[in-house]
């Protein structure tokens, strides 16, 4: 069922159920719940097609885009993809055993690890980003530039706003 049906279905439903209550707030989670399931698809399509997952190459484009050339630690990759020390070390050990990735010992302090992409990661980032831009393109055709921007900067707000509770 289409989002626009499914939403104008429970809202109906609701109304008929309980009379005067404001669904609102579930109709909006439903919807976000949704265009995020929709989009992580359409990624998920994507990426399979280059033996990926999105989580998979969001480490390979973290390290790309945000690693000097000693790599970057443990700690610091899992700040920047928000997700915990474990779950960076779970994606790390796949990414390493297919030649994408390696460690090394940290010049400063050799009981820590530095990431860094191999030249086959680099060189398979370069190859993926324009595509994947391209296929992000496709999932958000939908929206004008305009649009899209109005759309960050709500979800931005919303995100600061719960961040601060």
């Amino acid at each position: 069922m289409k989002t626009r049906d499914l939403i104008a279905l429970i809202q109906q439903d609701w109304s008929a159920a309980h009379p005067g209550l404001d669904t609102t707030p579930v109709l909006t989670f439903i919807s976000v719940n949704r265009v995020s399931a929709l989009l992580e698809r359409g990624l998920e399509t994507f990426f399979a097609g280059f033996d990926l997952t999105p989580s998979s190459y969001d480490v390979l484009a973290t390290l790309r885009r945000s690693a000097p050339p000693e790599g970057l630690s443990f700690s610091r990759l899992s700040e920047l993809m928000a997700i915990t020390p474990p779950a960076v070390t779970k994606r790390v050990d796949v990414l390493e055993k297919r030649g994408l990735v390696g460690r090394s010992a940290d010049v400063q302090d050799r009981r820590a690890l530095r990431l860094r992409l191999t030249a086959q990661g680099y060189a398979l980032v370069e190859r993926i980003l324009p595509l994947h831009i391209a296929n992000e393109e496709r999932l958000l055709s939908g929206l004008n530039d305009t649009e899209r921007l109005q759309l960050r900067t709500l979800l931005a707000q919303l995100a600061a706003q719960i961040e601060a509770e």
